[in-house]
């Protein structure tokens, strides 16, 4: 049996090259492929998910994991049957109008696409009407929206409320997050959860889709 506790531990380390390496062998002695990228590779990312939970890493440790996780996965996605990876959903990602800030966002977009979701990341700067329009282009069922300023925060209302009156509201759950956000706050604007880090929003996403 190929050890994929090392393919684990190379994506926790952040070895690139190692990563790849790993993966090309666990391939060549034919592991299922969807064994390799959910034991090995979102395992190890699962881990990194915690520690980084615990504070025990921190965001730049977590994108070197992250971008060794993606190096292997687009070796194995050839491999997939249909050559596509399970789809558990789709989020639709982006910081809101007038807010530049993108790390985070960026953040949970990388966790959400390692646990299987599909994610569109619209980017920074975003009016509540690009979001409306890339829920209805991707079938987006999950809207996450990310603030870092105070003054951006009010934003993410008037996203939900144009959903509302878009009348998608029913079909979309809205998950916020950014540093000045707080459940209190969520609760307020109408939001359907919100979720301190990348690990957490993971796990939001997964409870409000089952």
């Amino acid at each position: 049996m190929f050890d994929l506790s090392s393919l684990g531990n190379a994506v926790i380390e952040g070895d690139n090259e190692q990563v790849k390496v790993l993966t090309e062998k666990a391939l060549s002695a034919k592991v299922d492929p969807l064994v390799i990228i959910n034991e090995g590779l979102i395992g190890g990312m699962n881990v990194v998910g915690q520690r980084f939970k615990v504070n025990d890493m921190f965001v730049p440790e977590v994108l070197m994991s992250a971008r060794a996780m993606n190096s292997g996965i687009e070796l194995v996605k050839p491999h997939l049957a249909g050559g596509e990876m399970t789809n558990k959903g789709t989020v639709v990602i982006g910081t809101v109008k007038g807010d530049l800030h993108d790390i985070g966002k960026s953040l949970v977009g990388m966790m959400l696409e390692c646990s299987g979701f599909k994610v569109i990341d619209l980017g920074v700067d975003i009016s509540p009407e690009e979001f409306m329009a890339a829920i209805k282009v991707n079938g987006g069922k999950i809207l996450a929206l990310s603030a870092l300023l105070t003054t951006t925060m009010l934003s993410m209302k008037a996203t939900i409320d144009e959903l509302s009156s878009a009348g998608m509201r029913e079909n979309v759950k809205v998950i916020i997050g950014g540093a000045p956000i707080s459940q209190e706050f969520s609760d307020q604007i109408g939001a359907d959860g919100y979720a301190g880090d990348a690990a957490a929003a993971v796990e939001l996403v997964t409870k409000l889709l089952n």
